[in-house]
């Protein structure tokens, strides 16, 4: 479904390739992202921990918003594209979090797509990337405490717990867990 967010998208510089990795493109949305994500945000088991499904017209908003966002502040949460055949796999990136004033890294990824890396090789490239600006000395993830998928990223990311805690989203009250590393951490790392 495309709708009235479309012209906003291809009046846009859309569809650059930020970053690369082996397997992956890392780029700014095109407007033919949005029926694969209007899909990826209509399945349930994607959507588990991140609230509830989306109609077509709200994840076209989602993606004009974050598209702005990116265009505004050079972040966002961003197509993943497979580079052997130009799948869309999913989103993933830096952006702001309601609940913290760091930096949250994040990704959500089309079912089928599990277990292959893919989020963990687009994270890791965001974060070099990320950590590579001087006003970034830590980032975060957040997700709910039952996601142990997600929370296997965020510890091959190099991220360690933080904390628990009650969280508010939509009128909706959940218990996250927070994981983070700092710039430095992350610098270890690499060497």
């Amino acid at each position: 479904m495309i709708g009235r967010h479309t012209d906003r998208m291809d009046n846009q510089r859309t569809g650059e390739v930020l970053l690369t990795t082996p397997r992956l493109f890392l780029r700014s949305w095109r407007s033919d992202d949005l029926p694969a994500f209007a899909e990826l945000n209509a399945d349930p088991e994607v959507m588990r921990y991140l609230g509830h499904v989306l109609t077509g017209a709200q994840s076209e908003e989602l993606a004009s918003d974050i598209q702005d966002l990116f265009l505004r502040r050079g972040i966002g949460m961003l197509p993943v594209e497979r580079r052997a055949d130009g799948a869309f796999l999913g989103i993933c990136g830096v952006s702001y979090t309601p609940w913290y004033p760091d930096e949250e890294i994040g990704w959500r990824f089309c079912h089928e797509y599990w277990g292959h890396g893919y989020a963990t090789e687009s994270a890791a490239a965001w974060m070099a990337w990320t950590f590579a600006r001087p006003d970034v000395s830590r980032l975060i993830s957040v997700t709910d405490v039952p996601n142990a998928r997600s929370i296997a990223v965020m510890k091959r990311l190099g991220m360690t717990f933080d904390h628990e805690a009650e969280l508010e989203e939509d009128g909706e009250h959940f218990r996250a867990v927070v994981h983070s590393i700092t710039a430095q951490q992350w610098r270890d790392r690499q060497t």
